[in-house]
């Protein structure tokens, strides 16, 4: 199975940009541009800004990540 490249990542993670600031109404455009996609920016971002465990924001991106097939 072939991964796709870290520009093919970035294409697909704009895509899915509305998505993302619906489940998380408090990160801004620019924010979520700058993660480009990167699992672990996204975590740390959504534990963050809404006060959560480091295992609840794992668990949500995780659930967006499968959810919108990235």
């Amino acid at each position: 199975m072939n991964l796709p490249s870290v520009d093919e990542l970035k294409g697909q993670w704009k895509q899915h940009l509305g998505a993302a600031k619906i489940a998380w109404g408090e990160l801004t455009e620019d924010e979520l541009l700058k993660i480009e996609g990167h699992q672990q920016k996204l975590i740390g971002l959504v534990q963050e800004r809404y006060a959560i465990t480091r295992d609840e924001a794992d668990r949500q991106v995780k659930s967006f990540f499968s959810t919108n097939k990235l």
